[in-house]
């Protein structure tokens, strides 16, 4: 898939992959080519309020955890050991995200990221779209670009880091995080599972699709 030419915001996809090392969400039929070869510290399938979390090797936290299944590459384990591409597209939760990026064609960029986080809608958050409006976003590849390139940040950002925090969007907006304990907020979404490692990303999964002002 070649991002080399897509253009977001004036600058090519190429530019950010290679120069930010930005990315966001892909297929589940990524090249594995493609993936980060470093995997990320695994994190054990335990979660809950009594969770540390503190610093970057805290537990996954929230009550859409327990859907996570136990073994597998679909576990904590397993994605851990993958790129969050790949992990993506073992969470059965995210299926709808993962057609979401897959028509964007931001899988490259994403499988080539270094230390991203990544705010990653559910089915669920995408359902509460009527289906006329996402059957038009998903075939407007620019904004539908637009819009998933919102739903990532540079850094793995720890549950600490999202207390109380602002950080600028690859799209180039602004998100606002705020929450403690195991409860947080994107942008007024629901972190349902939150602080899952992928092996260049820290996921949080949220109940509701981020947009985009303007």
């Amino acid at each position: 898939m070649n991002t080399q030419g897509m253009k977001i915001n004036g600058i090519t996809a190429g530019m950010i992959a290679g120069g930010l090392l930005f990315g966001l969400a892909a297929c589940g039929n990524s090249d594995s080519s493609d993936a980060a070869t470093s995997a990320a510290p695994a994190a054990t399938t335990s979660a809950g309020p009594d969770a540390t979390m503190s610093g970057a090797a805290a537990q996954p936290f929230g009550d859409g955890c327990a859907a996570v299944p136990k073994t597998g590459p679909g576990s904590f384990d397993g994605m851990a050991a993958d790129p969050v591409a790949t992990a993506a597209s073992h969470n059965p939760a995210l299926s709808t995200l993962v057609t979401a990026v897959t028509k964007a064609g931001l899988g490259d960029t994403l499988n080539t990221a270094q230390d991203i986080t990544v705010f990653a809608p559910t089915n669920d958050a995408f359902a509460k779209i009527p289906k006329a409006t996402l059957a038009k976003v998903l075939a407007d590849k620019e904004q539908l670009t637009d819009i998933l390139t919102y739903h990532v940040v540079q850094g793995k950002k720890t549950p600490a880091d999202l207390a109380s925090g602002s950080f600028k969007t690859l799209q180039g907006g602004t998100v606002t995080t705020m929450g403690g304990g195991s409860d947080y907020t994107v942008n007024g979404a629901k972190v349902v599972c939150g602080n899952v490692p992928t092996g260049n990303a820290t996921v949080y999964i949220i109940d509701s699709v981020l947009m985009p002002k303007g």
